[in-house]
């Protein structure tokens, strides 16, 4: 993902209400950050459109979710908002990430695209969000390679629940050549520390956790530019 890491590796994908609200936390980042929005929260697909648009007059890279709580049927929503509007990162269950890759490239857009998978409750194995298919890591991320998979979203971590699960993936992800993983669910200001801490040593070409109700404002709608600072001064502080 062409866009600078936080000690050459993480990155952070927050929720933005509007383009005013991205720049804020862009800047709150220090430029760390993939500002996103989700197919869910669209009326409709020329409404995602207008807001990648408006939010890529910010940065170059923006995330479109799926929503619902990753809900995998919002895929199709997601690709056609892509299709439009060249956001940069696009998230899709594991199951329809090959076609939406293929299918971009057939229209020349170049983007980042993840497949999501869910954990099982044993280190070593992920579940597919559709099939819930369960697989070792190693025969999954074989599959996500040969199919020309990007990056590996891990969804719901439930905090640092599944942490232990996620190092294991993100170690297999690296040594098979995935560029990215992405963890999502109850990452909060308070555990995205330990987090980070648990896969520090690995090196893979970027992490990037998905925070996005802890750090949601519940009044405005707004993420917060205090707790993406918050988040920022404390990853400042690894080593």
């Amino acid at each position: 993902m062409k866009i600078d890491k936080h000690h050459d590796k993480f990155l952070f994908n927050y929720l933005a209400k509007d383009a005013k609200n991205a720049s804020d936390i862009v800047e709150a980042g220090n430029g760390f950050v993939v500002p996103g929005i989700t197919a869910a929260n669209c009326e409709s697909v020329d409404d995602g459109v207008k807001m990648v648009l408006d939010f890529k007059e910010i940065t170059d890279v923006v995330s479109v979710g799926l929503g619902d709580q990753g809900n995998p049927n919002n895929w199709s929503k997601v690709l056609h908002i892509a299709a439009r509007s060249s956001p940069g990162h696009i998230n899709q269950p594991f199951e329809r990430a090959a076609f939406s890759l293929g299918y971009l490239e057939t229209l020349k857009k170049e983007q980042i695209v993840n497949a999501l998978v869910m954990p099982t409750g044993e280190v070593g194995r992920v579940q597919l969000a559709q099939s819930h298919l369960v697989l070792k890591v190693e025969e999954f991320v074989e599959l996500a390679v040969s199919m020309g998979i990007h990056s590996i979203k891990f969804m719901p971590l439930n905090g640092t629940v599944h942490l232990e699960e996620l190092i294991k993936l993100t170690e297999i992800a690296s040594k098979y050549g995935i560029k990215g993983v992405e963890p999502a669910g109850g990452i909060t200001p308070d555990n995205i520390v330990d987090i980070l801490e648990g896969v520090k040593h690995i090196d893979i070409e970027f992490f990037m956790p998905h925070i996005f109700g802890s750090a949601i404002d519940p009044v405005t709608g707004n993420t917060s530019v205090e707790i993406v600072q918050y988040i920022y001064q404390e990853v400042e502080k690894l080593r």
